[in-house]
């Protein structure tokens, strides 16, 4: 099966902006030093998402990204598919070439399951994904990661005066 790092980087960004829902919104800036992932490469992915009206931007101080609606009304899939993603188990990337030209033995079957799975990622919401209790546990911890050096830059007479 292959899905590119476009996809997974996708939906975990999403992923954080969901967990942060509430918040206001929220930087590309906090999510790539959270998930580890380019801000240049974040905001070409927002541009999609935002066209494909998965996320809505705000402007100005304070401004970032927020969902578009709710976290329950948001799927896996629509998100790979809105960054030109697909799920694809074919060898030949579904162009039915996959021997010498011509289509395998087991194209269809390939093919079937690259159905299979988006169809799976299709009936998983983002909200059903960040009531796991796992989930929660880690976007804490990375808030702390976050948080921890900022805190460290203030100068011992800064905190005194706090």
């Amino acid at each position: 099966m292959k899905l590119t790092a476009k996809g997974r980087y996708a939906v975990t960004a999403m992923l954080d902006l969901a967990v942060h829902e509430g918040k206001g919104p929220i930087s590309l800036a906090d999510i790539s030093e959270r998930q580890g992932i380019s801000l240049s490469y974040l905001e070409q992915l927002f541009a999609k998402l935002r066209r494909n009206d998965l996320v809505k931007s705000v402007r100005g101080p304070g401004g970032g990204y927020q969902l578009s609606r709710a976290s329950s009304d948001i799927y896996v899939a629509q998100i790979i598919d809105s960054v030109d993603e697909n799920v694809d188990a074919t060898r030949c990337r579904g162009r039915a070439d996959c021997q010498h030209g011509e289509t395998c033995l087991t194209h269809e079957l390939w093919t079937d399951l690259s159905e299979q799975i988006h169809q799976f990622l299709s009936n998983i919401d983002l909200a059903s994904i960040i009531t796991r209790r796992e989930v929660m546990e880690r976007a804490a911890k990375q808030d702390d990661f976050v948080r921890v050096p900022a805190q460290e830059e203030v100068s011992p007479e800064e905190k005194l005066q706090a």
